[in-house]
Parts: C-alpha cells; structure tokens; sequence
C-alpha cells in the first residue's frame, strides 16, 4: 500500500532520514516509533506530502486518498457536527446539487452516487464518531470557537477518521485525549478497513491496535510484525546479535592490529602484513549501543513527614462562585501513589490544584501539613519555558542562593549535564523541555508529586525511566494520564473524577476500562439514538425535497406516454378506419403510418423505462 524508498532528509546541515526504506503490507495498521528527534514527524510530512525529500519517495497505488491532521485546529461559527460531515467533500458537494439543479437526468445520477457512498446515514456515522470522542449532543451543536484548541484538535480527529482516506496518517492522536476517548479510538482503529500509520508513545495503545511496528533509528527504518511487545522482544534479540558481533569484530581488529605490527618490518612477512592492513582498512565499524541522557530521571527525596499529608473533608472547589467538585473527602498519606480517572472536562485538574494549594477549598475544610513541599507538573510549564533561556540559566533563577555545584547537580539527575545544559531551551526537543519542567518542579525535593499529563512529549524509552524512577522515588504521587501502562506501574490507588465529586474506584484498572467501556456504550446509544430521531427528521426533510425532482421526473414520463398512446391509437384508426382518421394521417400511405406506427412504439419504451426509473427512485428515497 505504501513503499518508503530510499528517503534522505537534511534539515539545517543535519541528516533527519538517511535512505530510510520500508514497504507496508496493503490494509495494515503500522506503529512508527523512534526516540525524541529520530524524525518521525519529519518522515510523516514527507508521506503526506507536505515536505520534499533531498532523495527518495513515498508512494501509493495511483487514485488512492490520503488523510492527515494539519496542526492548526479548525475554529469558526461552524459546529463539530457539520464540520465532521463536510470532511466528506464528495457527499457534501452532492447534496448540494441535489437541492440546486433541476436536471431530472442529473438528479437521477446524483441519488443514484448518494446511496452508494451511504450518503443518508452519513450523519448518524458522524455523531457516533463525535460521541465517542467526548462530545455529547449539545456539544456537538456549538461553535468551533467555544471549545479549547484541545477539544477543536478532536474534531480535526473525528473529521478525519469520518472521510476515511485509503491512507490514515495519525501523528500522537492521543495527546488531545483522555483515557476513556483513547479506549473508544483503539476500538474504531481495530475495524479500520484501510491502512494505517500512527505516530505513538503509548505501549499499551500499540500492543492493542497495531499489526506491524515500523522503528525509525539513526535515520534508517525497520519494519517488525506484531506489536510492541513483541517489538522490544525482536529489538532485544537484535541488539544482543549486535553486541556479539561489534565483540566478535573487536576481536578481529586486534588480531590484525597485533599481526601487522609484528611482521611489517619483516621481509618475509611484509606483504602478508600489507595485506592484512589493507583488510583493517575495509573493516566497517559496527555502531555501538549507547546509553542516552534523555533517559535520565531522578526525582530527589526529601526527609519524610508524618501522615496525613492532605486531607479533604466534604471539601468543595471551583472557580470564581461556581463550584466544579463538591463533597470531597480525600486523604493523602506520604507513600500513596493516586492515579485520577475520568473524562477531560469533569474536574481532574481543578482536584490536582487544589491539592497543589494552588486553588483554596469554597466551602468545607482541607487540612495540609505545614512542612509538606509539593512538585506540580503541568504542560503550560513545558509551554511557558523561555525559548531564548538555557537550562542552566532557568534552574539558577529558580536556585536563589545555590551553589553552581547544587544547580548543575539537579539539572545532571534529568540528563542535562554538559553542554545540555547551556543549550537554548528554543534547540531543545519537546521530551528534553518535559525533562526541564520536571528537574524545575523538584529542585527542592517535595514532599509530593502532582504530574498532570507529564507523558505528552516523551518516547516509550523515556516513559518508561519516568515509571522507574516514580517507583524509586520516596514521596507521595498523584497522577493523571492517558498512558494506562504508566498508571499500571506508578499506581496503587484510584480517585474517579465524575458527577461533580472525587471517590475512591473499588478495583483495578482493567475493571475501570471494563466500567468505561459498558458506560461508554450505553452512553453512545442513548446519544446516538436522540441523534438518529433528530437526523431521521432531517435526513426525511431531505428526501422529500429531494424527491421533488424525481417525482417531476416520473410525472414528465406519464404525460409523454399519454401523449404517445393517443398519437398511437390515432396511428391505428388511421390504418383501418381510415374515414374516421385526421386529414394529416388519412394522407400518409399504409407503409408511411406501419414506419411512424413503429417509431411512436420505440419512443413509448424510452417513455416507460424512464418512468420506470423515477418511480423505483423515488421508492428508494422513501426508504
């Protein structure tokens, strides 16, 4: 379905993709992986076509569509709705013209072209989409320029995963999203009919959607079945291959090295010698596995306190006079680690600013200990960091006092050490900034963490440091994420954010995606079903006006057959009464009225067929 040949890339005197080659399998569904910077984005622009390659190509079967999320998120007065339902250019143009033209040929072609893309029930598609990913009906309903970029970024996605294009290129689609939408877009990519490729950092996402995982490395591609599990297995055998033959070459170079120095000066030896350099020579190095500094996390602990560390009694909390959670009763003790679940929207980030005293309780009481220092993590501080600024320059204005030593120390534990650390934040990538805002937040060794989404921007490899050193890390963790592998390692307790309130979830996180995937269905069927009442007016409306034209049409038939009947038994009088015939037909002979008598039956089959036509149409639109 797709063929990468032979794709080089150089973006600012660097080499991005060096020859990368690989060939995708028709229909498959593909995770392009690599580390922070590997090029990965640069790779899909190329295949979307956005970006020309210095050499090589991607290519498709020639009339096959491609689909790609451009990164500005569609705003205006338009709603989800209608724009999801005009990303189908081809219905959206036909629909038009079957309310504009009043050509009965035309309009017999156009609903003929409607049933066959499913062009009436493209609007119940399109609100089941909408559903899935978070938009109720009301929602659905409202401006473009109502909604955060995050939301409008999910109707980029719904719109696109609506026109479904023989290609679909998704780059991180989970980023916008929370756990309960990541699980409704796994189980629409599953049954996807047609090839796709998606950019992802999540394991669990791979392992549960992909059939092929294609890993993007120094610039080289290798495509792998299976997902990525069974990908780390493959890797690991590779890498472990690699590692015995860079040893079995070592071996070999010595042995050369240690030859040629002893017989060079040797007359008898000497060509022998020569020869055996020559071959050193030739010998290509075999690249070395090496460590990378991307993977440093750790946390620093501070001198434990005594518990509890937080504790909410029927707390409430919002914003100006309106609270968004009430009811809260929460305690936090210095070794829980607290996952928060529920949908975007409802309260997991206004109960994680609470926590973070960031927002004071409205009503009821919340109780912290005095000593307790607490890190919270949030993308508007990957954001807000200055691109002109240098890690070091950050950490020693957030380190008043400090020493160069204990500045540079905290900036070493997450990797930045050398001349990391005098790079301008603007050359970094987005993992390395996530690094930074961690190695911020920490800087004084809290006594809690508060991360609100810290996977956005790092690669499996670096996620999984993160898990390793939450686990190592001595404090109390709170957590919201989409990564259920990441919640899986780090928590041992679950908070559901719903209804107003916070309360524990009696079980594990697979019985919360089971709780979510039987709520998720009878939620979609109830919106779908108010949804198809409403759209079942509408699309009714449609078919009655666009039945006009064919009952215009049946109705033009009818007339030309009445005419051409009466034409035809005049015809016949004329043949054998011809007394009682008009003078015009009384004049023509017998052979004359036999050739128009034939003519007038040819012209009534093409009356009836098109009558025919209209009629079986029209009999269809009404269904």
């Amino acid at each position: 379905m797709l063929n990468l040949t032979d794709i080089t890339v150089r973006l600012g005197g660097r080499t991005i993709l060096d020859g990368a080659t690989a060939k995708l399998p028709p229909k498959s569904r593909v995770g392009l992986i690599g580390r922070n910077g590997a090029g990965k984005t640069t790779l899909v622009k190329v295949i979307a076509g956005t970006l020309d390659p210095d050499t090589g190509s991607a290519d498709m079967p020639r009339g096959s569509r491609l689909g790609y999320i451009a990164q500005e998120a569609p705003a205006g007065q338009s709603t989800p709705f209608q724009t999801v339902l005009d990303a189908d250019v081809e219905r959206a143009a036909l629909m038009h013209e079957s309310e504009t033209s009043h050509d009965p040929d035309r309009l017999g072609e156009v609903h003929d072209r409607l049933m066959a893309i499913d062009a009436y029930t493209a609007p119940s598609r399109a609100a089941q989409i909408l559903v899935g990913l978070g938009f109720d009906e009301a929602a659905q309903h409202r401006p473009l320029d109502s909604f955060s970029g995050g939301w409008r970024m999910r109707v980029a996605l719904a719109s696109l995963l609506f026109s479904q294009p023989d290609l679909l290129l998704l780059d991180e689609p989970s980023n916008h999203l929370d756990l309960e939408a990541v699980l409704w877009l796994e189980d629409f990519l599953k049954s996807y009919p047609a090839t796709i490729l998606i950019v992802s950092h999540e394991r669990d996402f791979l392992n549960n959607v992909v059939d092929h995982i294609l890993h993007l490395e120094r610039g080289k591609l290798w495509l792998y079945p299976g997902g990525y599990d069974s990908f780390e297995r493959q890797r690991a055998e590779r890498q472990a291959q690699i590692a015995s033959a860079r040893a079995k070459q070592q071996a070999e170079r010595e042995k050369l090295q240690d030859y040629v120095a002893r017989n060079s000066a040797r007359a008898s030896t000497a060509k022998q010698a020569q020869s055996r350099a020559k071959a050193l020579a030739r010998m290509q190095p075999i690249a070395e596995l090496v460590d990378d500094p991307s993977l440093s996390f750790d946390f620093p602990s501070s001198a434990e306190l005594r518990p509890p560390l937080i504790t909410l009694d029927l707390a409430s909390v919002g914003y100006g006079d309106k609270p968004i959670l009430s009811r809260l009763n929460l305690r936090l003790d210095p070794d829980d680690r607290i996952a928060l679940l529920g949908r975007n929207g409802n309260g997991k980030t206004t109960l994680a600013r609470l926590l973070a005293a960031q927002l004071a309780p409205m009503d009821g009481a919340m109780t912290a200990s005095g000593k307790m220092r607490v890190g919270y993590f949030t993308q508007y501080q990957v954001e807000e960091l200055d691109a002109s600024e240098t890690p070091l320059q950050h950490m020693t204005v957030q380190m008043k006092g400090a020493t160069p030593g204990a500045v540079r120390g905290q900036l070493g534990r997450f990797g930045f050490s050398g001349d990391k650390a005098t790079t301008r934040v603007g050359k970094l990538s987005g993992g390395e900034r996530a690094r930074l805002a961690l190695a911020l937040i920490t800087r004084d060794a809290p006594h809690m963490l508060i991360l609100d989404e810290p996977t956005n921007h790092l690669d499996v490899d670096a996620r999984e440091a993160l898990i390793q050193a939450l686990n190592q890390y001595s404090g109390a963790v709170v957590i919201v994420s989409h990564d259920r592998h990441m919640l899986e390692m780090t928590a041992d307790r679950l908070v559901l954010v719903d209804n107003g309130t916070a309360k524990e979830f009696d079980g594990s996180l697979d019985d919360y995606i089971a709780f979510v995937l039987a709520k998720d269905a009878s939620d979609t069927a109830k919106e779908v079903s108010k949804l198809n009442k409403k759209e079942a007016r509408r699309a009714a409306a449609e078919a009655r006006e666009a039945s006009q034209g064919l009952r215009k049409a049946a109705q033009a038939a009818e007339a030309e057959l009445a005419k051409l009947n009466a034409e035809r038994s005049a015809i016949d009088r004329a043949m054998f009464d011809p007394s009682s015939a008009d003078a015009t037909l009384a004049r023509l002979t017998m052979t004359d009225l036999m050739k128009r008598r034939s003519e007038v039956e040819t012209r009534i089959e093409a009356a009836e067929a098109a009558w025919l036509e209209a009629s079986e149409k029209l009999e269809a639109v009404a269904a």
